[in-house]
């Protein structure tokens, strides 16, 4: 007998209680709602470039992952606004909710201006460095221009994001998800294509549209805040000293982490173009068609974060430590049945987006790699949420870092263009180090070295 939406008895003992289980999808469901919006239209953004062939393929997916490169430090911002707008909560001081934002916006600001200048002048000889085809290079540098303009949205989302998300208001964050990402949509079938009169722009097209698409969601996160956030400090509390510090203490690792990551991405984008154009288009897509299923992991995870926080603001890590390992359970078992259409028919998922038989034969061995092991990521992904919740960000860093450019990108690089294994290979490396990170988060997590750091 199952017990709704398939779920057998077996796994219903495996999940937390049911009204643990209601606290996290209620939570957790409008986080997943606004990341599966972003990553469905990024999927359809890959299809609409996916027309034009691999050139742009290649292009927007080197520029893609040069442009996260480049704002990845920014995005910290929001694991420190969270951690320190959760601790409050949890210690009932909703006088002083949004100060941890209000010192978020203004260390954007002071970020982007400059970082954005100096990136946007360096763009062509990024590019030319991550690969050598000209033709590439010659689409992709517009394209890389244009999106970083909206830095400085970037961040304002950052850290709007890890605001709502701390104090149980997410689906304030995914309203404003769908709303950028169906902005985006419509203008990437006005610019890439020219409709409505516009000139036919291509990938530099659907970058224009992405950037455009970033201050509309940003745009719309100030106006929620002047609604929803003026009671709770929100432009009206000037940031202390001692809020900046905490602030920066939790946003730097947690920045440096996510430009390790970033910058690691990147550097498996630079080591797969060695391998030729192909098989650049086909991990363009591998990646963009993954984190359809990563990033609900990441939206349990943010619910992890919160309920820690709050938890370790009452006083009571034990409670935290539960709300770590039930996220993992829910986490765990969704993610595993995400990656089941990956294993059985891989062929059917990539055939909308990769039109060349051979690039499409390339990628399939791959996709069942990441079918196969997601549910295992999933334990990682939470946990290293969980630990940012807790405060542990300097951790995070150092194991996330060490194994990612440790493990990961070495063996990526001996498999593929030393040994000349070819695309599965490269990224068996990479599914090799995301469960080993989760091993050890794991091992971290049930320690408890984080229980008694101060937000």
């Amino acid at each position: 007998m199952s017990h709704g939406f398939g779920v057998t008895p077996r796994a219903m003992t495996f999940l937390p209680p049911k009204t643990r289980r209601r606290a996290i999808f209620t939570l957790g469901l409008p986080i997943i709602a606004g990341m599966l919006s972003q990553n469905i239209l990024n999927i359809v953004d890959t299809a609409m470039v996916g027309t034009l062939g691999d050139v742009a393929l290649a292009a927007t997916g080197l520029g893609g992952f040069a442009n996260f490169m480049a704002v990845s430090f920014i995005m910290g911002l929001s694991s420190g606004v969270q951690a320190i707008s959760a601790r409050r909560l949890g210690e009932n001081r909703h006088d002083v909710l949004a100060v941890a934002l209000n010192a978020g916006l203004l260390f954007a600001f002071i970020w982007a201006v400059p970082w954005t200048w100096l990136l946007h002048w360096a763009s062509p000889a990024i590019f030319a460095f991550l690969i050598d085809d000209p033709a590439v290079v010659a689409e992709g540098v517009p394209y890389l221009q244009v999106r970083l303009l909206s830095a400085f949205a970037v961040g304002i989302n950052s850290a709007f994001r890890g605001y709502w998300n701390g104090i149980n208001r997410p689906q304030l964050y995914m309203r404003t998800l769908i709303v950028s990402h169906i902005t985006n949509l419509i203008l990437n079938w006005v610019l890439i294509y020219g409709n409505l009169g516009a000139p036919a722009m291509g990938t530099f097209g659907a970058g224009l549209a992405s950037a455009i698409a970033t201050y509309v969601g940003a745009l719309t996160y100030l106006f929620l805040g002047f609604q929803q956030a003026r009671g709770n400090g929100f432009l009206t509390i000037r940031p202390n000293q001692a809020i900046f510090k905490t602030l920066a203490q939790l946003t730097l690792p947690a920045g440096f982490a996510q430009f390790s990551l970033a910058t690691g991405y990147t550097a498996l984008m630079w080591i797969v173009a060695k391998t030729g154009t192909a098989s650049v288009a086909a991990a363009n897509v591998l990646l963009n068609v993954t984190l359809v299923t990563i990033l609900p992991g990441i939206a349990f995870g943010l619910v992890a974060a919160s309920m820690v926080g709050q938890a370790l603001g009452r006083k009571d890590p034990d409670d935290a430590a539960r709300w770590g390992w039930d996220v993992v359970r829910v986490a765990t078992l969704v993610l595993g049945i995400m990656g089941v259409p990956m294993i059985v028919v891989p062929d059917l998922i990539l055939s909308g987006f990769l039109h060349d038989p051979d690039t499409l034969e390339l990628a399939v061995i791959p996709l069942q790699l990441v079918g196969a092991t997601i549910g295992v990521d999933a334990i990682g992904l939470v946990l290293l949420n969980a630990l940012y919740g807790a405060g542990a960000s300097r951790r995070v860093l150092l194991v996330g870092t060490g194994m990612q450019w440790g493990i990961g990108l070495p063996l990526a690089y001996i498999f593929g263009p030393i040994l000349g294994w070819g695309l599965a290979w490269v990224w068996g490396a990479m599914m090799l180090y995301r469960c080993g990170q989760a091993l050890v988060f794991s091992i971290m997590w049930k320690n408890r070295g984080w229980a008694n750091i101060a937000v």
